[in-house]
């Protein structure tokens, strides 16, 4: 069946599900009936949906950390701690590189060796391998609203046991979980799974009970700029909404310069509303989540909560609605408990300082989001003119002419073409736009942002500037300075 941008027909969906519940053998504990009825019956304080929405209107930024290990005992203290230790607003559960892969059986003796050794031998939780019930008692146990966080191009039974298993948010999609994960898996394929996730989240619209839906924003997080970040999350939102999903976070990786990422996260939740109601879902209720740095850290602890810090001042200036919190250990490895919780209480601490200042409103901030809102337009109207009006077969499209592009990314259906460094002041421009639609006027104003960094360096504006940046905040700089 060619892909399209449509409601998956009862029977289609139906007829896949009991196929994607033979992946492994806790699929048959997952009864859509019977999870639904859970569902309603988790208090409305543990739901991700409630805390987002009261929130965004109180005018107040939710914290969240990344954690999960393999066994649930264990998993469950984590989270404990990340709750009553690091005041964690919102908790996660991310699950382990197998799973994401689908090798569940590689998964199992993961388990198996983590039992053995009594400690995690995976990177993450195995949802799948524990089924249904496990699940219940790992988001039973906590007093917060719990998200599975993955990195799954394949994630429809992964997505039936989280849900079924009380996880009320699911991040993911079928662009932003293959382009910055995988190599080899076709977009066609991976947003066609995609929908069926969504579908399933729609179906349990339907029956009353809401699920948060979270497309991935920073993609490679790596010099993303922002045009192209908010234009793969308003087609994940589009395409999550065709299939039923009422409650969506839309979400963008730092960049480093306060002006652009406050820019970014305005301009994000606007033209996500924009496209929703044009396309007649009005009625999504959309949030916004700031991802501090996801490039590369200091070692240093010290310097390290200096990068954390600044993270938490861009996410509660933007106004966003959460912001996904790093840890001093990020340049080590996996963060203890300790590390974790001392990285939520910096930014929560720094939050409360500066929750009161305003700073959407500057012409600074305006001006960056005519940009971004100029460059996103042009984006989006290519991939629908390159679909005849129909945004998943446009994306595939799309990328395969390079108008949508993600730096950096390891799949082989990302032209890779765009080549982005910082400006003099340290915001994402574009060196070589590629094939991304965009206008003489907007290429030139790349250009001589560009350049004049060129000038005060006393180089050239090329590719040297691209590494120099990527390492820049590791060695201690936003912008990479000739040395």
């Amino acid at each position: 069946m060619a892909l399209k941008n449509e409601k998956l027909k009862d029977d289609f969906f139906h007829n896949q599900r009991k196929e994607v519940l033979t992946h492994w053998e806790t699929g048959k504990a997952a009864s859509f009936e019977e999870a639904v009825a859970y569902q309603k019956s988790i208090p409305k304080e543990k739901c991700f949906t409630t805390a987002l929405e009261n929130a965004d209107r109180e005018g107040i930024t939710l914290t969240q950390p990344r954690a999960g290990v393999a066994l649930p005992k264990e998993h469950i203290e984590l989270l404990s701690h990340l709750e009553t230790e690091g005041e964690a607003d919102l908790l996660p559960t991310t699950i382990d590189s197998y799973t994401r892969h689908n090798r569940y059986q590689e998964a199992q003796v993961g388990i198996d060796e983590s039992i053995r050794n009594n400690r995690s031998m995976l990177n993450g939780f195995p949802a799948v391998n524990y089924g249904v019930e496990v699940c219940r008692n790992v988001t039973s146990a906590l007093q917060s609203p719990v998200q599975v966080r993955h990195g799954t191009p394949d994630a429809r039974l992964l997505t039936e046991i989280s849900v079924a298993g009380g996880f009320t948010s699911y991040e993911g999609g079928g662009i932003s979980y293959n382009i910055p994960y995988s190599k080899k898996h076709p977009l066609e394929k991976t947003i066609a799974d995609w929908q069926y996730c969504d579908r399933l989240i729609g179906l349990y619209e339907e029956a009353g009970v809401t699920i948060n839906r979270e497309p991935f924003g920073p993609l490679t997080g790596t010099l993303v700029p922002p045009c192209v970040s908010t234009s793969v999350a308003i087609i994940e939102t589009l395409l999550a909404a065709t299939q039923g999903c009422k409650c969506i976070t839309v979400g963008y990786g730092q960049c480093g310069n306060l002006i652009q990422d406050v820019a970014a996260i305005k301009s994000l939740r606007q033209l996500t509303k924009d496209y929703l109601t044009q396309h007649g879902f009005a009625d999504v209720k959309v949030t916004t989540v700031f991802h501090q740095w996801m490039g590369g850290f200091p070692q240093d602890e010290s310097k390290a909560f200096g990068v954390i810090s600044w993270g938490a001042a861009a996410a509660v200036l933007s106004r966003a609605t959460k912001v996904i919190v790093k840890t001093p250990h990020e340049a080590i490895g996996i963060p203890t408990k300790e590390a974790n919780a001392a990285g939520l209480k910096a930014t929560k601490q720094l939050m409360s300082m500066l929750r009161d200042q305003p700073l959407l409103d500057l012409a600074s901030v305006d001006a960056e989001c005519d940009i971004i809102q100029e460059e996103v337009r042009l984006i989006m109207a290519k991939t629908l003119e390159l679909g005849g009006g129909d945004i998943a077969a446009g994306t595939v499209r799309a990328f395969e002419a390079g108008v949508l592009d993600v730096p950096f990314a390891p799949s082989k259906y990302s032209a890779g073409k765009i080549m982005p460094a910082r400006d003099d002041v340290g915001a994402i421009r574009l060196l070589d736009c590629g094939n991304l639609p965009l206008s003489d006027e907007l290429k030139n104003f790349h250009r001589g942002q560009l350049e004049t960094r060129a000038k005060r360096e006393g180089r050239t504006v090329d590719f040297r500037m691209v590494i120099d940046d990527v390492y820049a905040v590791s060695r201690g700089n936003l912008v990479g300075r000739p040395l």
